[in-house]
């Protein structure tokens, strides 16, 4: 289920937004407005309803998030931009990483 945060997340999105991958949380972060969209099997999904709330692409950045582990990855189709310096479906920019991790502790509650 695709959940759009613009708050933290309560116990029952997170439950909610798991249930299309056991254990695991597919993630699209907007590092301006920090919304976040939650679940979902692919992430495009995440990125369109972004967009369709007047989200900006460069500012869009996708991963996933381990419920067990606690682990966060930085990959996803949609972030392979080489006009904006990101070829890879890693996000390969540090300080892009720090603030994705950052809106994700403040959304995720961890």
């Amino acid at each position: 289920m695709l959940i759009l945060l613009k708050e933290a997340a309560t116990k029952e999105e997170i439950v909610k937004a798991s249930t299309d991958i056991e254990q695991y949380i597919k993630f699209v972060v907007d590092i301006v407005t920090e919304d976040v969209t939650i679940g979902g099997d692919r992430h495009f999904q995440g990125e369109q309803l972004l967009l369709g709330n007047g989200a900006k692409q460069k500012d869009l950045w996708g991963g996933g998030y381990d419920l067990g582990t606690k682990m966060i990855d930085y990959d996803s189709m949609i972030n392979i931009r080489p006009r904006d310096d990101n070829p890879s479906r890693e996000v390969l920019n540090m300080d892009v990483r720090k603030e994705i991790d950052k809106i994700l502790k403040e959304k995720l509650k961890w």
